[in-house]
């Protein structure tokens, strides 16, 4: 019978010891700092120049969670740079591909669609324009 009381102990007492451990591990699949984010605009933003665009291309506001990105046709797009496996924020734009800092995770700024996993889901397009030379972009835009 103490023989079965000690393995329980010892059970409990391994189990303290990985919690702490398990905790660190949870912090490190997070986004960059610990945290993860869901702070893309819930009212009209202004982005920048309208120029910074260029056709073809795309440029990511890191500060307001959103890349915006215009088509051969001159068609402008937006979507949250959140990513949609881990939450975490997007700060990286390679050409017009958005890599995921956390976890890999690679988007395509033009359609928000996934071309790499592990997402799965694709980024939300938000609403964007041009209005007096500047971009504006969420809700109301």
């Amino acid at each position: 019978m103490s023989a079965r009381r000690s393995a329980s102990r010892r059970t409990v007492l391994r189990g303290a010891a990985v919690a702490p451990v398990a905790g660190l591990g949870l912090a490190a699949c997070s986004a960059v700092g610990g945290t993860t984010s869901d702070a893309t605009p819930t009212a009209p933003v202004e982005l920048g120049a309208e120029s910074e665009v260029a056709q073809g291309g795309a440029q990511l506001y890191t500060n307001h969670n959103v890349v915006v990105s215009r088509d051969a046709q001159g068609t402008l797009k937006a979507y949250s740079t959140i990513c949609t496996h881990g939450g975490c924020p997007i700060n990286k734009l390679e050409g017009t591909t958005l890599i995921c800092p956390c976890h890999g995770s690679e988007f395509d700024a033009m359609t928000g669609k996934v071309v790499q996993a592990p997402a799965t889901v694709p980024l939300p397009e938000l609403p964007v324009k041009a209005s007096g030379g500047k971009l504006i972009a969420g809700p109301g835009a």
